[in-house]
């Protein structure tokens, strides 16, 4: 799957603010998602981000 920096995505594990959906910040070897539920930011490797992400919203 195809993923653009303002995508929002669902991932299959929920954050700890008990959110699920996400927004993808930056795009290259690591990706950078943004929280919806309390703007927390994450930086994950490429790989990972793809087995943790459900579906594309």
């Amino acid at each position: 799957m195809e993923y653009n920096v303002g995508d929002k995505v669902e991932l299959k594990k929920e954050h700890p603010c008990g959110n699920r959906i996400w927004t993808i910040m930056r795009i290259g070897v690591d990706f950078k998602l943004k929280c919806e539920g309390c703007a927390h930011e994450i930086i994950i490797e490429r790989q990972k981000a793809t087995k943790m992400i459900r579906r594309k919203l």
